[in-house]
């Protein structure tokens, strides 16, 4: 359960991250709402997966997924490039969590 928490903590600080690009420096309502709830439910999230996961692996996780989640909605929905070095560097965030996950002896799941 506490992976299901953390991906609910993942997903909604992507959308309140994308939010906050949309709310205009907060000039705009349902962005800025958006943007608002969805912060509070990824923290309120992410404290539910700290109860069993370690708070390293889970913020290795959270931060990690969240980057990679973030550029490509930005790339996807607002035609923000990436170029190599950007893609490189978020297969080299991707392998990260996954050596953490796989290989560390404080894997939980």
């Amino acid at each position: 359960m506490a992976y299901i928490y953390l991906l609910v903590a993942i997903v909604a600080e992507v959308t309140a991250t994308f939010c906050l690009t949309l709310s205009n420096g907060f000039t705009r309502l349902v962005p800025s709402c958006v943007t608002v709830a969805g912060y509070a439910v990824a923290f309120y999230s992410l404290s539910l997966a700290l109860r069993t996961i370690p708070t390293g692996m889970a913020y290795a996780i959270w931060s990690g997924i969240g980057t990679v989640l973030i550029a490509l909605v930005c790339r996807v929905v607002l035609g923000q490039k990436l170029d190599l070095a950007a893609i490189a560097g978020m297969t080299l965030i991707i392998c990260g969590v996954l050596v953490m996950n796989l290989l560390s002896a404080g894997r939980h799941g």
